[in-house]
Parts: structure tokens; sequence; C-alpha cells
């Protein structure tokens, strides 16, 4: 999975991600954590529509040319930005969990109204907002 350089700035309640490599790809938020998810989304929606129309998507760069560009201020941190795009397509996958795991799932699925995959799915797409 790439990874994209994030520069996360603010104070308080007013927080914003900017992608160092994608010029207008910004996320917000009322807590840093809410920004960064901000962020995440942000860049799936920018890279999947320049993809779409045929545009170059800038290759990462690391956090040391970053650094080097001088592109993070005072008071600003680095943050990587997971890339996660869908691809379009399904694929079907075989995983091994505890049967108590797997029982809490369906119910959990069920009341949200969600097939089990589109639950895990889900759960996965959050936690890696938070990696």
């Amino acid at each position: 999975m790439l990874h994209y350089v994030g520069i996360l700035d603010g104070a308080n309640d007013v927080w914003g991600v900017r992608i160092a490599d994608i010029d207008g790809c910004v996320g917000g938020g009322s807590t840093p954590e809410a920004a960064l998810a901000d962020a995440i989304t942000a860049l799936r929606d920018v890279v999947a529509h320049k993809k779409s129309g045929g545009h170059p998507v800038p290759s990462p760069s690391s956090v040391a040319d970053v650094l080097a560009r001088g592109e993070i201020g005072e008071g600003e941190t680095a943050v990587m930005v997971p890339l996660v795009l869908d691809a379009g397509r399904n694929v079907r996958a075989n995983l091994t969990i505890d049967a108590g795991l797997l029982e809490a799932i369906d119910e959990a699925a069920e009341r949200s109204g969600i097939t089990r995959s589109a639950y895990v799915a889900s759960a996965a797409r959050e936690k890696l907002m938070r990696a």
C-alpha cells in the first residue's frame, strides 16, 4: 500500500492535513484524527478522479524529501496518509477467525442491515484509517 506524506496543522478544534505531492488534496476536522481520516478519504477520491480522467498521479515523496523541500513549517507535523483505492471489483477471500467473533460480526452486520462482507470491509477501512 502506498503512503503519501500529509502535513498536519491546527489548534483547538480546527485541524487540517494537506497532501504534499497532490495540490489541492486536503482534509479537515475538529481533531487531528478527524482531519487525517478526512485526508485519507480526500486522497482516495482525488487519485481515483485523476486516474479515471487519464491524468497522471504523482508518486509519493519520502518524508525526507518533503522536509528537504521545506514544505513543513513551524508547528506542523508530517503524517503518513495511506492510499486505499477501490478496485471496482469484488474478490472472494477465505478468512479464518474465531467462531465467537464471527457470530458477533454476523449479529452486528444484521443490526446494521448489511452483509457480513460489507461489515468486515467497513471495519477494515476504519482500521486502515487509523493505521
